[in-house]
């Protein structure tokens, strides 16, 4: 039997689709991650970012990266600046650091070649094995605790006190009424298993607060705004210090664990893992990831990873590259939305970083709970993040806990060599910090 070319090139008749499923799949994803193109800017506008530049850089940059995963590694799953990866970048390094947002491009764009040279060559499977699920768990859950505080707060349901450090917002607040209504209309919407149950919400909301006159409305269409500002911006020489080092390791490992865990989940259900729970065609994939992050902060955007979004295209029937080619498609053509990005406000975004946030936490359940060796330094690192603001810190002071405490109770073998060199590493910047 005859295919066509483009058939051939996908194999989609060999995975059991049809053009006419991907394609449906791809608009699915789509739907269900295009709310990054108006949370990004929003996020990096904080840094200190051109909020138009940062809007085209996304938009690009999911483009470019989700073309590369598909047409080189024949994979359903879509890339955008990581969630969590970009709260990071703004909180942890520009305002918790006073890095200039250049600074950390450039740390991101170093730890994308890190990430490239580690993706060639047998380190991965090294770092990875090294390191305990139950700290690969806390890491996620903590990015999840993480972007739940930010959450909150853009809600205005959570402000700064300086006697009790954090508490209620004005309840009575329009936006704060439209930011938990946002959530609620989210998660039913989810629940009834609704494509775009996120970027309904967040339109939703916004609609709302422009009709009360909350915040102003600045058009849907336009040509895109100039990439100038971020493009090619990144300041590589000043990430040569100790300090950066531990801002690149964290860019580093946050993308590495969550690309990882991603295609592993993704895979699983798309039916692409094999059956010793391999996958295949991992090291395409794997430099389709790294080249991603490259190409995003070359655009001037804050990490780029594979989004766990993408599952939904897979639930649609998705199994194929043809997904992400319909996917990036999509991104380029909302490059001309650029009026009603910039009308979004951070109230109507809050309730999508939440929801995201009650989606991480739940890898806590993955925890070995009767183990206190491995729990106790577990919730270190996923309490250590938000209330120090800081994944890396985070990371940092889980991986000295969990080797403190797992020397002392005399359980040394159960130490990875990768998580003893870093605790070490850690103890080090933190003496000399």
């Amino acid at each position: 039997m005859h295919h066509p070319p483009m058939d051939r090139f996908f194999s989609i008749t060999a995975q059991g689709s049809t053009v006419r499923t991907e394609v449906t799949a791809g608009f699915t994803t789509f739907l269900t991650m295009a709310y990054i193109m108006f949370v990004n800017p929003l996020i990096l506008a904080d840094a200190g970012m051109d909020k138009g530049a940062v809007f085209v850089a996304t938009c690009l940059a999911s483009a470019l990266a989700t073309l590369i995963m598909a047409l080189y590694a024949n994979y359903p799953i879509a890339l955008a600046p990581g969630m969590g990866l970009n709260a990071y970048f703004t909180y942890g390094v520009v305002i918790g650091l006073h890095e200039p947002w250049q600074v950390a491009l450039g740390a991101v764009f170093l730890s994308g070649i890190l990430f490239l040279i580690v993706s060639l060559t047998p380190l991965r499977e090294w770092i990875i094995g090294g390191i305990p699920r139950s700290q690969k768990m806390a890491i996620a859950a903590g990015i999840g605790l993480f972007l739940g505080l930010l959450a909150l707060k853009n809600a205005g349901l959570v402000v700064a006190d300086k006697d009790t450090f954090v508490t209620l917002g004005n309840l009575r607040s329009p936006s704060v009424i439209l930011a938990a209504l946002g959530f609620v209309a989210m998660v039913a919407l989810d629940a009834r298993r609704v494509p775009g149950a996120i970027l309904i919400s967040v339109l939703g909301v916004t609609v709302a607060g422009i009709a009360l006159g909350i915040s102003p409305f600045g058009g849907v269409f336009s040509l895109p705004p100039s990439l100038g500002p971020t493009f090619l911006a990144m300041d590589l020489r000043s990430n040569f210090s100790l300090s950066a080092g531990a801002v690149i390791l964290a860019f580093f490992f946050v993308d590495l664990f969550d690309s990882t865990g991603t295609l592993i989940g993704v895979a699983h259900q798309s039916g692409l893992l094999r059956p010793d729970g391999s996958l295949p065609r991992l090291r395409k994939v794997l430099m389709a990831d790294s080249l991603s992050v490259l190409a995003g902060a070359a655009l001037g955007t804050s990490p780029v990873t594979s989004y766990i979004e993408s599952a939904a295209g897979v639930k649609a029937g998705g199994r194929t590259g043809l997904v992400g080619v319909t996917v990036a498609a999509l991104f380029l053509v909302s490059l001309f939305l650029a009026p009603l990005a910039g009308s979004v406000p951070p109230y109507a975004t809050a309730p999508a970083l939440l929801f995201v946030a009650c989606l991480m936490v739940r890898s806590l359940t993955e925890i070995a709970w009767d183990d206190a060796t491995d729990y106790a330094p577990a919730l270190v690192t996923a309490l250590a993040m938000p209330l120090t603001f800081s994944i890396s810190n985070g990371i940092a002071l889980g991986f000295i806990a969990h080797v403190g405490i797992k020397l002392l109770a005399g359980r040394y073998r159960e130490i990875g060599w990768p998580m003893a060199i870093l605790a070490i590493l850690f103890v080090v910047h933190y003496g000399l910090g």
